[in-house]
């Protein structure tokens, strides 16, 4: 059973942002009042914070996270017979992966573009885990003796792939597992799903950010033939003009608006519900490390992100809001905080206190917060 994600349309229908105006409203020298100059320039603004200060940094930080965990997973296999030595290996992994899964959750406010186009949401955050093809797949001296990056590619469905394998080759328990316990095999299979999960880590980065992505990714990425072929950036920052995918400066911050409900959406109904309803206790994110309730408050952080720009002080769809209705962007960021706040204060770890209703407080809050953002898409 994969994780639900939700697709999201890159065209939005827009319309021009209508001035409250008459006959004597001052022109500008473009023909348009100076209120519409300056809303224009407000989300000119809030649209290329976002990219720049938002997205890519976000993407950066996993692909450079990414990065640090195939590093630690080829140490442990190439000190395979140390036993010391692997596990000190596999502590810095496992670090790693908190770094990355802090940066990959960070980012799944904006899951539209790449992380949807490319099918890269679901390639390396599916759970739970297959186990039994996991331990099939690692019993098998024939399949493991092929065990390098073309055989995960060509072989290994989202089951065995991504975050939730490594979690579960790096952790037990909410510990981090002793790799020194680990077989031959199994740190071949570790340092090959972590190979693909910076593949894919990196692809996003530079499918928002072709031109900033470093030489040593570049290669990477070319030694896959994983190069993308959009610049999701340059669509966001040209909206309305000639080789954006999107009509309107409007309809760009529309979609990052939706991206926020989506997220707060899935928290909700599909991250925490599943499991506290006992409608699937098995459907649960992140159970090995116990890392599911950071997971949650983070995915609530990159709304706050998305909305508010990750530094004081950027321009962001609450600055744009907040010109059209100010009490209805300060219940927005209210909302975010109550529902990190009900997240965070919630019984934990999740995986053991599941259906403790202080959980349930945190699928209201939740839903309060994609209620309000949904009332701010109608206001925008």
């Amino acid at each position: 059973m994969k994780k639900i994600f939700y697709y999201m349309a890159a065209l939005a229908v827009s319309a021009s942002m209508a001035a409250c105006s008459d006959d004597d409203d001052p022109k500008t020298d473009n023909g348009g009042t100076e209120e519409t100059d300056a809303t224009e320039a407000l989300l000119a603004t809030a649209i290329d914070h976002f990219v720049t200060r938002t997205v890519v940094p976000t993407y950066k930080s996993l692909a450079d996270a990414s990065m640090d965990i195939v590093e630690a997973c080829e140490a442990m296999e190439d000190a395979y017979g140390n036993a010391t030595s692997v596990a000190s290996y596999g502590r810095q992994a496992a670090q790693a992966w908190i770094d990355a899964r802090e940066y990959w959750e960070l980012s799944e406010a904006f899951l539209f573009g790449a992380a949807t186009k490319y099918g890269i949401d679901p390639h390396i955050d599916s759970w739970p885990l297959n186990y039994d093809q996991l331990a099939a797949t690692l019993a098998d001296e024939k399949v493991m003796s092929q065990m390098d990056d073309d055989y995960v590619v060509s072989n290994l469905g989202s089951g065995l792939l991504g975050f939730h394998a490594l979690e579960y080759m790096l952790f037990a328990d909410g510990s981090v597992r002793d790799a020194s316990k680990l077989s031959k095999e199994e740190l071949i299979y570790t340092a090959a799903v972590a190979r693909d999960l910076r593949n894919h880590c990196i692809k996003l980065e530079a499918a928002w950010s072709p031109s900033g992505v470093t030489s040593a990714k570049q290669a990477i990425l070319e030694d896959a033939e994983m190069e993308p072929d959009d610049n999701f950036g340059e669509y966001m920052q040209l909206a309305g003009q000639a080789g954006s995918i999107y009509k309107s400066r409007r309809s760009a911050c529309e979609e990052i608006l939706q991206g926020c409900i989506d997220i707060a959406d899935e928290v909700a109904n599909t991250k925490i519900f599943s499991a506290y309803s006992s409608e699937d206790e098995d459907y649960i994110e992140s159970p090995h490390s116990k890392n599911s309730q950071k997971d949650f408050a983070d995915n609530i952080r990159s709304i706050r992100n998305a909305y508010c720009g990750t530094n004081t002080g950027d321009g962001s769809v609450s600055t744009v809001l907040k010109t059209i209705n100010a009490d209805l962007d300060a219940e927005i960021i209210s909302a975010i905080s109550t529902a990190i706040s009900a997240i965070e204060s919630a019984k934990g770890p999740f995986v053991d206190n599941i259906n403790d209703a202080t959980w349930g407080v945190a699928i209201d809050k939740c839903n309060d917060l994609r209620d309000i953002l949904e009332e701010a898409l109608s206001v925008l």
